[in-house]
């Protein structure tokens, strides 16, 4: 059985440019920096949180055959926040590009779109509280 996710991948053409994107504008903290056989094995992660982003070498850069654009354009990173007009106040005066100029209301809660230094969408929400009935 399974028991938890480990890591996502989120491919990048410098390894160094995104680590201070994800750490230094988003606020993720570096996990682990290692070199390896295939290359740098370098993660991010929210603080107190186990699970990680893998920040890894674009084929292309890498030097290994592409495949397919598909292959290489995962859908969006998915982080969540828990004040995230608060939160995009920080990231816009860090200078994290966004796709509109405040986060939307939806049904589930808060939710705006950024993009890192090589183009990957990073989706960034805020849930609405769950109310058990306690709270009535």
């Amino acid at each position: 059985m399974l028991t938890k996710v480990m890591y996502v991948t989120v491919y990048v053409t410098d390894q160094d440019r995104a680590l201070r994107f994800y750490t230094e504008q988003l606020g993720l903290e570096k996990r682990v920096d290692h070199p390896g056989p295939d290359g740098r094995f370098l993660t991010v992660g929210a603080e107190g949180h186990p699970f990680e982003i893998i920040l890894w070498p674009h084929a292309a850069v890498a030097g290994r055959p592409v495949l397919a654009p598909e292959v290489l354009a995962p859908g969006p990173l998915v982080l969540e926040s828990d004040d995230l007009r608060k939160d995009f106040g920080i990231w816009r005066g860090r200078g994290v590009v966004f796709d509109r100029a405040e986060p939307e209301e939806y049904p589930f809660g808060l939710r705006v779109e950024a993009v890192d230094p090589d183009g990957n969408r990073v989706s960034l929400r805020q849930q609405v509280p769950v109310l058990t009935g306690a709270e009535d």
